[in-house]
């Protein structure tokens, strides 16, 4: 399998930077994960909200490759436990799917056009978090999936 995730903004704290590292290191073991940043936007600078929108969105698609299978997260998608996530994934996998998407999208949040390119939408509950503990809490589930699709331990 194959885990892309595209998240708008660079992480520029160091803790948020070791969060995901950690998770990368321990997701290594088990399949091909890549975090791609595409730049924000400032809305002031690119003429509003919709137009900064637009223009990370177009950042988001070219991103993405052609048979991907795209999870945008959203604060509306659907909500699956550790397991249900997990057996979303297998079956994925089962399904001839083995490039997986995850779009974690600016504070504004993503152009329509990126909501017309994903395939589901995930919600990590109605709570709003930062951006930087979203990719963080991203990985970390992965990594709880596939532990979980092993039927192997997992470090609490």
């Amino acid at each position: 399998m194959k885990y892309t995730v595209i998240a708008v903004g660079k992480l520029k704290e160091r803790f948020w930077k070791d969060a995901c590292a950690e998770y990368l290191k321990r997701l290594g073991g088990y399949a091909k994960v890549e975090v791609r940043e595409v730049a924000d936007i400032d809305p002031a600078r690119a003429g509003g909200v919709d137009a900064s929108r637009n223009r990370e969105g177009a950042s988001i698609l070219s991103s993405i490759p052609d048979r991907a299978h795209v999870i945008l997260l959203a604060i509306e998608g659907r909500e699956r436990s550790s397991e249900e996530f997990s057996r979303c994934l297998d079956q994925l996998a089962l399904g001839g799917d083995s490039d997986i998407v995850f779009i974690i999208g600016g504070s504004d949040g993503v152009s329509d056009a990126v909501r017309a390119r994903a395939n589901e939408t995930l919600s990590f509950g109605r709570i709003t978090m930062p951006h930087n503990l979203a990719r963080v809490v991203l990985l970390e589930q992965v990594y709880r999936a596939i532990k979980i699709s092993r039927g192997e331990p997992y470090h609490k």
